[in-house]
Protein backbone atom coordinates (compact mmCIF):
# COMPACT_ATOMS: atom_id res chain seq x y z
CA UNK A 1 0.00 0.00 0.00
CA UNK A 2 2.69 2.38 0.89
CA UNK A 3 4.62 1.78 -2.05
CA UNK A 4 1.48 2.40 -4.20
CA UNK A 5 1.07 5.81 -2.45
CA UNK A 6 4.45 6.75 -3.58
CA UNK A 7 3.66 5.51 -6.84
CA UNK A 8 0.29 7.83 -7.19
CA UNK A 9 2.28 10.77 -5.39
CA UNK A 10 5.33 10.60 -7.97
CA UNK A 11 2.81 10.92 -10.56
CA UNK A 12 0.94 13.47 -9.16
CA UNK A 13 3.93 15.67 -9.01
CA UNK A 14 5.12 15.05 -12.40
CA UNK A 15 2.05 16.48 -13.57
CA UNK A 16 1.75 19.39 -11.39
CA UNK A 17 5.46 20.46 -13.19
CA UNK A 18 3.98 19.63 -16.51
CA UNK A 19 0.99 22.05 -16.04
CA UNK A 20 3.91 25.09 -14.76
CA UNK A 21 6.12 24.19 -17.91
CA UNK A 22 2.88 24.69 -20.20
CA UNK A 23 1.42 27.71 -18.03
CA UNK A 24 5.21 29.63 -17.78
CA UNK A 25 6.14 32.64 -19.39
CA UNK A 26 6.73 33.00 -23.53
CA UNK A 27 10.34 31.76 -23.67
CA UNK A 28 10.32 33.10 -27.57
CA UNK A 29 12.69 35.86 -28.37
CA UNK A 30 12.00 38.93 -27.52
CA UNK A 31 15.11 40.51 -29.07
CA UNK A 32 14.35 39.32 -32.59
CA UNK A 33 14.16 42.18 -35.30
CA UNK A 34 10.30 43.61 -35.76
CA UNK A 35 8.30 42.48 -38.60
CA UNK A 36 9.55 45.10 -41.39
CA UNK A 37 7.05 47.71 -42.48
CA UNK A 38 8.17 48.03 -46.21
CA UNK A 39 6.73 46.96 -49.87
CA UNK A 40 8.45 43.49 -48.74
CA UNK A 41 5.62 43.11 -46.04
CA UNK A 42 3.15 43.45 -48.51
CA UNK A 43 4.16 41.62 -51.14
CA UNK A 44 5.77 42.14 -54.50
CA UNK A 45 4.69 45.58 -55.89
CA UNK A 46 1.51 45.38 -58.34
CA UNK A 47 2.88 46.39 -62.20
CA UNK A 48 2.66 49.80 -62.80
CA UNK A 49 -0.19 50.70 -65.53
CA UNK A 50 1.43 51.67 -69.28
CA UNK A 51 1.21 55.39 -69.34
CA UNK A 52 -1.22 57.08 -71.87
CA UNK A 53 1.01 58.13 -74.81
CA UNK A 54 0.31 61.70 -75.31
CA UNK A 55 0.64 63.38 -78.50
CA UNK A 56 3.42 65.76 -78.38
CA UNK A 57 3.15 69.70 -78.26
CA UNK A 58 2.28 71.26 -81.36
CA UNK A 59 1.76 68.41 -83.35
CA UNK A 60 -0.58 68.50 -86.06
CA UNK A 61 -4.41 67.08 -84.87
CA UNK A 62 -5.37 63.48 -86.52
CA UNK A 63 -7.03 64.31 -89.44
CA UNK A 64 -10.60 62.23 -89.66
CA UNK A 65 -12.02 61.46 -92.83
CA UNK A 66 -15.63 62.33 -93.31
CA UNK A 67 -18.06 59.54 -94.32
CA UNK A 68 -19.19 60.09 -98.62
CA UNK A 69 -22.53 61.55 -98.91
CA UNK A 70 -24.67 58.96 -100.47
CA UNK A 71 -26.87 61.87 -102.09
CA UNK A 72 -27.00 61.86 -105.49
CA UNK A 73 -23.93 64.85 -107.21
CA UNK A 74 -26.10 67.60 -108.31
CA UNK A 75 -26.37 68.65 -111.75
CA UNK A 76 -24.20 71.00 -112.88
CA UNK A 77 -26.12 74.61 -113.67
CA UNK A 78 -27.48 74.89 -116.70
CA UNK A 79 -24.54 76.82 -119.43
CA UNK A 80 -27.32 79.43 -120.22
CA UNK A 81 -27.29 80.61 -123.28
CA UNK A 82 -24.53 78.95 -124.33
CA UNK A 83 -25.31 76.92 -127.45
CA UNK A 84 -21.51 76.63 -129.30
CA UNK A 85 -22.45 73.11 -130.31
CA UNK A 86 -23.95 74.84 -132.98
CA UNK A 87 -21.18 75.79 -135.05
CA UNK A 88 -19.74 78.80 -136.66
CA UNK A 89 -21.80 78.55 -140.27
CA UNK A 90 -25.31 79.67 -139.83
CA UNK A 91 -28.59 77.18 -139.54
CA UNK A 92 -32.41 78.41 -140.14
CA UNK A 93 -32.99 76.59 -136.61
CA UNK A 94 -30.14 79.04 -135.47
CA UNK A 95 -32.17 81.65 -136.38
CA UNK A 96 -35.63 84.09 -135.39
CA UNK A 97 -37.01 85.15 -138.59
CA UNK A 98 -39.78 87.73 -139.07
CA UNK A 99 -41.83 88.12 -142.43
CA UNK A 100 -43.38 91.60 -143.90
CA UNK A 101 -44.59 92.87 -146.67
CA UNK A 102 -43.43 96.06 -148.37
CA UNK A 103 -45.15 98.39 -151.02
CA UNK A 104 -41.91 99.21 -152.78
CA UNK A 105 -40.96 98.35 -155.99
CA UNK A 106 -44.30 97.06 -157.06
CA UNK A 107 -43.95 94.85 -153.87
CA UNK A 108 -42.20 92.38 -151.93
CA UNK A 109 -41.43 90.46 -148.77
CA UNK A 110 -38.72 91.91 -146.24
CA UNK A 111 -37.22 88.91 -144.75
CA UNK A 112 -35.41 89.65 -141.48
CA UNK A 113 -33.16 87.29 -139.44
CA UNK A 114 -31.81 87.23 -135.71
CA UNK A 115 -29.67 84.52 -133.76
CA UNK A 116 -31.67 82.85 -131.42
CA UNK A 117 -30.44 84.05 -127.51
CA UNK A 118 -27.04 82.83 -126.62
CA UNK A 119 -26.18 81.54 -130.71
CA UNK A 120 -23.54 83.57 -132.42
CA UNK A 121 -23.39 82.32 -136.38
CA UNK A 122 -22.29 83.22 -139.60
CA UNK A 123 -24.44 83.65 -143.02
CA UNK A 124 -22.70 83.34 -146.48
CA UNK A 125 -22.29 85.58 -148.64
CA UNK A 126 -25.14 84.86 -150.92
CA UNK A 127 -28.86 84.66 -150.38
CA UNK A 128 -31.17 82.49 -148.31
CA UNK A 129 -33.08 79.36 -150.00
CA UNK A 130 -36.22 80.44 -150.71
CA UNK A 131 -39.17 78.06 -151.04
CA UNK A 132 -43.13 78.14 -151.48
CA UNK A 133 -45.38 74.98 -151.05
CA UNK A 134 -44.86 72.01 -150.99
CA UNK A 135 -43.99 71.64 -154.65
CA UNK A 136 -41.17 73.87 -153.89
CA UNK A 137 -41.29 76.12 -155.99
CA UNK A 138 -38.20 78.08 -155.35
CA UNK A 139 -37.03 82.05 -155.61
CA UNK A 140 -33.73 82.33 -157.90
CA UNK A 141 -30.83 84.62 -157.55
CA UNK A 142 -31.77 88.54 -157.32
CA UNK A 143 -28.13 89.40 -157.43
CA UNK A 144 -25.92 87.73 -159.40
CA UNK A 145 -22.95 88.21 -157.05
CA UNK A 146 -22.20 87.89 -153.67
CA UNK A 147 -21.16 90.07 -150.67
CA UNK A 148 -19.90 89.79 -147.08
CA UNK A 149 -20.72 87.27 -145.16
CA UNK A 150 -22.76 88.26 -142.18
CA UNK A 151 -21.99 87.51 -138.17
CA UNK A 152 -25.17 87.27 -136.75
CA UNK A 153 -25.33 87.43 -132.57
CA UNK A 154 -27.67 89.40 -129.77
CA UNK A 155 -29.87 92.13 -131.58
CA UNK A 156 -27.70 92.12 -135.16
CA UNK A 157 -30.55 91.43 -138.07
CA UNK A 158 -29.68 90.46 -141.47
CA UNK A 159 -32.55 91.25 -144.12
CA UNK A 160 -33.30 89.64 -147.66
CA UNK A 161 -35.59 90.45 -150.10
CA UNK A 162 -37.96 88.23 -152.32
CA UNK A 163 -40.03 89.39 -154.95
CA UNK A 164 -42.57 86.72 -154.89
CA UNK A 165 -43.79 87.30 -158.60
CA UNK A 166 -42.07 88.79 -161.61
CA UNK A 167 -44.30 87.97 -164.50
CA UNK A 168 -47.05 89.89 -166.21
CA UNK A 169 -50.87 88.48 -165.83
CA UNK A 170 -52.36 86.22 -163.75
CA UNK A 171 -50.51 82.81 -163.85
CA UNK A 172 -49.76 83.50 -160.28
CA UNK A 173 -50.43 80.39 -157.24
CA UNK A 174 -51.50 81.94 -154.09
CA UNK A 175 -49.34 80.77 -151.29
CA UNK A 176 -49.93 81.56 -147.36
CA UNK A 177 -46.19 80.43 -145.89
CA UNK A 178 -42.49 80.66 -147.19
CA UNK A 179 -39.62 78.25 -146.53
CA UNK A 180 -36.52 79.41 -145.55
CA UNK A 181 -33.17 77.29 -145.70
CA UNK A 182 -29.51 78.64 -145.42
CA UNK A 183 -27.23 76.57 -147.64
CA UNK A 184 -28.45 73.98 -149.54
CA UNK A 185 -29.37 71.77 -148.36
CA UNK A 186 -30.78 72.46 -145.15
CA UNK A 187 -31.94 69.83 -142.56
CA UNK A 188 -34.04 72.16 -140.71
CA UNK A 189 -35.69 75.27 -142.84
CA UNK A 190 -38.17 77.21 -141.31
CA UNK A 191 -41.91 77.82 -142.53
CA UNK A 192 -42.75 81.46 -142.32
CA UNK A 193 -45.68 83.05 -142.63
CA UNK A 194 -46.10 85.68 -145.12
CA UNK A 195 -50.03 86.05 -145.68
CA UNK A 196 -52.10 85.26 -148.85
CA UNK A 197 -48.88 85.78 -151.77
CA UNK A 198 -49.19 85.44 -155.62
CA UNK A 199 -45.97 83.28 -156.76
CA UNK A 200 -44.64 83.28 -160.55
CA UNK A 201 -40.69 83.38 -160.55
CA UNK A 202 -39.84 84.26 -157.27
CA UNK A 203 -36.51 85.78 -156.61
CA UNK A 204 -34.63 86.81 -153.76
CA UNK A 205 -31.36 89.63 -152.81
CA UNK A 206 -28.24 88.15 -150.59
CA UNK A 207 -28.48 88.62 -147.15
CA UNK A 208 -28.20 92.51 -146.56
CA UNK A 209 -27.42 94.44 -143.08
CA UNK A 210 -29.50 97.33 -143.65
CA UNK A 211 -32.90 96.70 -145.58
CA UNK A 212 -32.70 99.33 -147.74
CA UNK A 213 -29.96 97.32 -149.40
CA UNK A 214 -32.27 94.38 -149.23
CA UNK A 215 -34.90 95.31 -152.17
CA UNK A 216 -35.11 93.63 -155.14
CA UNK A 217 -35.82 96.41 -157.42
CA UNK A 218 -33.18 97.37 -160.19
Amino acid sequence: MRTRRLVLTAAAVAAIAATATACGPDNSDTSAAPAATGPAATGPAAPAAAPTTAAPAGAAPTKTTPPKSSAAPSAPAAPGADKSGYGQACGANDLDFTAKAETQAGGYILISAKAKQGITCTLPATHPVIAFGSGGIEAGPFEHGTGESITLSGAKTAYAGIMAKTTKGNQAVQYTDVVIGIGTPDPNPASVPVGTTPVDKPVVTNWHTLPKDAVPAS
